[in-house]
């Protein structure tokens, strides 16, 4: 499978702005049972291999997977200082928990790319709840190798990206969109 024409202009995005911690946060919007937009940031994990689907993890206690649930489809906002560059992406979110045989191996090893900080989070009380207890905020440090139930892979398998670059004058913008299996990209007026 050959790469989509967007992911070489992410890839050096993330190149250029390495040295900026946040480059790797993006907005991911998904859509409440009411309709209405319910927005937030969370961690860009990487691609999951041999494929364009963004890498991103989640808690299945947490409002967003049920939103996806109702609704799969989401857009990720992505802006990049250094280069004043920014990505949407579109497409279908899929959430990859413990009951998801064929993707076990990549939950399994987006767990274990996290840094312990991280996972011991998924043992916390359940989010979104009314404040716990200081000392539920301090559990034992989960194992390293078997992922907590709550733990989950969460996928973008993008349909369109636009991506803005707002240096340059006139400023420049592409839309990529995927049909029947090939990607085609449009300049466009930014």
């Amino acid at each position: 499978m050959s790469l989509a024409p967007w992911r070489s202009l992410i890839a050096r995005a993330l190149h250029r702005n390495r040295s900026l911690p946040y480059a790797r946060y993006v907005q991911l919007a998904t859509v409440r049972p009411d309709g209405k937009p319910a927005n937030r940031t969370i961690v860009f994990r990487g691609f999951l291999e041999e494929t364009d689907h963004l890498k991103f993890v989640t808690d299945d206690r947490s409002e967003k997977t049920q939103q996806i649930a109702d609704c799969p489809w989401g857009e990720v906002c992505w802006y990049f200082p250094n280069t004043r560059e920014q990505f949407r992406i579109a497409g279908k979110l899929k959430i990859v928990d413990r009951a998801d045989e064929t993707l076990q191996k990549a939950r399994q090893q987006a767990w274990q790319d996290m840094s312990e900080a991280a996972r011991v989070q998924f043992a916390w009380a359940s989010p979104g709840q009314a404040r716990a207890d200081l000392e539920t905020f301090s559990p034992p440090i989960p194992s390293q190798s078997d992922p907590l139930p709550q733990f989950c892979l969460l996928l973008l398998e993008p349909i369109a990206v636009d991506h803005l670059e707002l240096r340059g004058d006139p400023q420049n913008r592409h839309q990529y969109h995927f049909n029947q299996g090939t990607w085609r990209v449009e300049s466009v007026n930014p």
